[in-house]
């Protein structure tokens, strides 16, 4: 089974990134591409990391019970997103792959993202493979 990779740079846009990220939620489970559609957030230092800043209300007065409530709060990010995309069909579904490779770089969150389409034999596949299986979840 061959894969195809697609890169996409949403630079310091968290809100397209995010948006990104929930359109090919959508299609996987519309479409049932569970494997066959994966993709993971590399996010890149631009100077100082965003990390959930953790707010806590503390207790409550009120009938002898206390209430303790942890709400994640984003900061503010300087951080570079790239979505890294791996299409992986079988080789009976050439067609189906080949929409999806026009397809999803043609819609709105991603086209401003500077689509870049990693196949097989292309020099930078190797490279972008290692990065793949690099990132976490």
């Amino acid at each position: 089974m061959a894969h195809i990779y697609m890169q996409f740079d949403f630079g310091k846009d968290e809100e397209k990134a995010q948006a990104a990220r929930h359109k090919l939620e959508t299609w996987k489970q519309a479409f049932r591409l569970d494997k066959k559609l994966v993709y993971k957030l590399a996010r890149t230092d631009g100077g100082v990391a965003a990390a959930p800043a953790e707010e806590k209300t503390e207790k409550a007065k009120g009938k002898g019970k206390a209430k303790s409530k942890e709400e994640p709060v984003m900061t503010a990010t300087t951080e570079d997103v790239k979505l890294l995309l791996r299409l992986a069909f079988s080789n009976h579904e050439k067609l189906s792959e080949q929409r999806w490779v026009q397809r999803i770089p043609a819609e709105e969150p991603f086209q401003a993202a500077k689509p870049e389409v990693v196949k097989t034999g292309d020099a930078k596949f190797a490279e972008v493979e290692k990065q793949f299986e690099a990132l976490a979840g």
